[in-house]
């Protein structure tokens, strides 16, 4: 059975003291590690105080994103080593506001998903449609080309998460029904056997994120395909973000 992955992405979110607080909220809730997999991906100037904020726990820290190139003049960017250097374990790739708010398209994402993987982070890379895409009968058709356009068999999946985050989820306090969520997961675990194999489909863990909240997230990973989620705002709530990580245990049929 595929363990249960809660992750946070704080986005630009958080001022040192409240992401202090947050991680004290959260480990209070814990004191043994949960049966589930967890992490908290702050902005770059929390790293090095949130990995000291989570020592001897096993909460994961990881960076929101970062450059293919190990060092040199790129101003304002942050290479993979360089997050592995504050603490991070891992690095999201392809969320739809780097896709489109700042452009990233799939050439770049796979140059940054091969050098995060070739220093040693996890990745979680990020998949999914606009409401546009939806409504045109798309969903299939841009989750496939967005998996292709990254990984293949040049790209070991050991360290990859996919995250499915349809884009007129994100944010908008609309989510995608359990059903919805289930149909898109289960596409994608087929698209990863037509380009690995079965034993690879079965074992890549495939989150969902958009609007995820601690009253729809049990619901959300119950369906078969679903392995965690990705949350953003009520990840910035320690008891928001810890009953959506309650939600993965009873989900996961642990409690």
């Amino acid at each position: 059975m595929r363990r249960k992955y809660v992750a946070g992405n704080w986005k630009m979110n958080l001022n040192l003291a409240e992401a202090r607080e947050l991680i004290e909220g959260i480990r209070s809730k814990f004191p043994s590690a949960p049966p589930v997999d967890l992490a908290v991906f702050p902005p770059y100037v929390l790293l090095f105080p949130m990995a000291k904020a989570l020592a001897g726990s096993t909460i994961k820290l990881g960076g929101q994103n970062c450059y293919f190139e190990l060092k040199g003049a790129f101003t304002g960017e942050i290479s993979p080593l360089m997050l592995k250097d504050t603490g991070c374990q891992a690095v999201i790739m392809g969320h739809s506001e780097r896709r489109h708010g700042f452009g990233e398209p799939g050439e770049l994402l796979k140059k940054k998903v091969h050098a995060a993987l070739g220093d040693g982070l996890e990745v979680i890379y990020c998949i999914g449609e606009t409401l546009e895409e939806r409504e045109a009968g798309q969903t299939e058709a841009v989750l496939a080309r967005q998996i292709r356009e990254v990984l293949g068999p040049d790209v070991v999946l050991d360290n990859i998460t996919l995250a499915y985050e349809p884009v007129w989820a994100i944010g908008t306090g609309r989510t995608a029904t359990s059903a919805q969520a289930q149909e898109a997961h289960a596409f994608v675990r087929q698209e990863i056997e037509k380009r690995y194999n079965g034993s690879s489909a079965q074992t890549v863990r495939i989150q969902y994120g958009g609007s995820v909240k601690a009253d729809n997230a049990r619901e959300l990973m119950s369906q078969p395909d679903v392995d965690g989620v990705l949350v953003g705002g009520a990840s910035l709530k320690a008891d928001e973000f810890v009953g959506i990580i309650n939600g993965a245990v009873v989900a996961s049929g642990l409690k």
